[in-house]
């Protein structure tokens, strides 16, 4: 199935690393330019030359996403270099272990931060070309704000706002035909992941003991998995498809774990 993607001009905060890497490679295979937010230059640029390496264009702007003039400067410096956004992917973001036990005020607003207050800002900030383009907005966001996990309460809470704010955006732009879905995360292997399992006690059986409890396949979720379905939601394929929360989790929240094991 063609995207019809070439040529389009796609922000991917976090796109250096993980999902978000998967996200960038996937649209650049189909003709796309995606653009990282990133703070770490290096492992943007490196994301880039990967894509390249590959056949396809990349770009990169390097921003501690946390610093709200930090995201104003980020867009701005890519509408002048490529004059247009056609999409933006909200991705970036941490699991901070900020709980209620063991947070604070201070902890809590600043994983706010990390985690939420960017993908406000960098569609505030890149409205006015996606107004132009009647592009789309996909907000990633992830099984915590459905399920809790315990002692993640900033992170929650910044993923139950993602949720509300793909429902409220799709509302107030469809005025503009724009276009904003969510997709959900639950288990993705990815580098993050690996090194958070690495720091239990028996890392190899608490990773079977989590993929057991995955009903399909009992595997988990690839980027590139949840890559896909980005790019479909961005593209005009998807062209009647707003307001979802779409998850892409082989069926870890929704299902009955029992079917796992059956």
């Amino acid at each position: 199935m063609n995207l019809e993607l070439q040529d389009k001009v796609i922000i991917v905060s976090g796109g250096a690393k993980g999902i978000g890497e998967g996200i960038v490679r996937v649209l650049a295979a189909e003709g796309a330019v995606p653009v990282i937010i990133g703070r770490n230059e290096a492992d943007n640029q490196q994301a880039v030359r990967v894509v390249e390496a590959a056949g396809g264009r990349a770009g990169q702007v390097a921003a501690e996403l946390s610093d709200p003039a930090a995201c104003a400067r980020a867009v701005q410096q890519i509408i002048e270099q490529y004059g247009r956004i056609d999409g933006l992917v909200n991705n970036a973001g941490v699991n901070d272990g900020v709980g209620l036990e063991n947070g604070s005020y201070e902890g809590f607003m600043a994983s706010l931060h990390r985690n939420v207050v960017h993908y406000y800002l960098l569609a505030h900030h890149a409205l006015p070309e996606l107004k132009k383009a009647k592009g789309s907005i996909v907000n990633i966001t992830s099984k915590t704000a459905e399920t809790g996990q315990g002692n993640t309460s900033a992170y929650a809470a910044a993923n139950g706002g993602r949720n509300a704010l793909t429902r409220e955006w799709a509302v107030e732009l469809l005025k503009y035909q724009i276009r904003v879905n969510a997709v959900v995360v639950a288990e993705s292997w990815t580098p993050a992941y690996e090194t958070w399992i690495q720091t239990l006690p028996n890392p190899e059986e608490k990773l079977r003991e989590i993929t057991s409890k995955i009903p399909l396949e009992n595997r988990m979720t690839s980027p590139e998995e949840i890559a896909n379905a980005v790019a479909f939601l961005l593209s005009a394929r998807s062209s009647h498809t707003t307001g979802q929360i779409i998850h892409v989790d082989g069926g870890y929240v929704h299902l009955d774990r029992a079917l796992a094991n059956a």
